[in-house]
C-alpha cells in the first residue's frame, strides 16, 4: 500500500470515528424521548386495538421506521421524533396492527384504515421525506418545514377540506396530530 492511499485510509477511518460519534451521542441523547412518546402513542392507540405486545425497543436504524418480530416485539426508530405527529402516528399504528397480521395483505391494510383512513395518503408522504434519506439534518427540515405549514391559517376551499388540511386540525394535544379519539388518553 502505498504512503498515499494509506493516508486516505485513515483519514476515511478518522471520519467515520467522528461521524459514529455524533450519530451514537445524538441517538444517546433522545432515546428515552422517543421511548415515552412511542409507548404513549401505543397506549393511546390500543384502546382500539386491544393487542398485546412483549417488548418495545427504540434503535438508531438508517432506513427502518420500524418492525415487529414473530414473538411480538416492536422496534422503533427514534428518529421518529423528527417527522410530522401525523406520520409518526402512522409507523406506529401500521407496527401495532402486525401485532395482528404479520404481512401486508387486505387484512392488514384494513385494520390500518381502522384509525387511519387517509392511510395511502400518509404512506405517499412518508416515502417521499424517505427519498431524502434519514440523516438528522434533512429530518430536523422536514419538522421544520412542517412546523412552518402547521402554523399558518388553512381554511378549505368551497367549504371542503382537502387530506392535507384535515391532518392539521389540532384535536386537543399538545401537538397537532389527526387523531380523533379520545382526547384525554395521550
Amino acid at each position: 500500500m502505498s504512503i498515499i492511499s494509506m493516508w486516505r485510509w485513515r483519514k476515511r477511518k478518522i471520519y467515520r470515528k467522528q461521524r459514529a460519534s455524533s450519530v451514537t451521542q445524538h441517538y444517546l441523547e433522545h432515546k428515552e424521548l422517543a421511548r415515552e412518546l412511542v409507548l404513549t402513542r401505543l397506549k393511546h392507540f390500543n384502546q382500539y386495538y386491544q393487542l398485546t405486545w412483549n417488548r418495545v425497543s427504540i434503535r438508531n436504524q438508517r432506513r427502518c421506521w420500524g418492525s415487529c418480530t414473530s414473538l411480538k416485539n416492536l422496534n422503533f426508530n427514534y428518529k421518529l421524533l423528527l417527522l410530522p405527529p401525523h406520520l409518526r402516528d402512522y409507523i406506529i399504528v401500521h407496527e401495532l396492527c402486525h401485532l395482528k397480521e404479520l404481512n401486508h395483505g387486505q387484512a392488514f391494510w384494513d385494520l390500518v384504515a381502522e384509525q387511519l383512513p387517509e392511510y395511502r395518503f400518509l404512506v405517499k408522504e412518508l416515502k417521499a421525506i424517505d427519498k431524502g434519506g434519514h440523516s438528522i439534518a434533512h429530518l430536523t427540515k422536514v419538522q421544520d418545514q412542517y412546523q412552518s405549514y402547521a402554523t399558518t391559517s388553512v381554511k378549505p376551499m368551497s367549504g371542503v377540506a382537502t387530506m392535507s388540511q384535515l391532518l392539521l386540525v389540532p384535536c386537543g394535544h399538545s401537538e397537532v396530530c389527526n387523531c380523533s379519539v379520545d382526547t384525554d388518553s395521550s
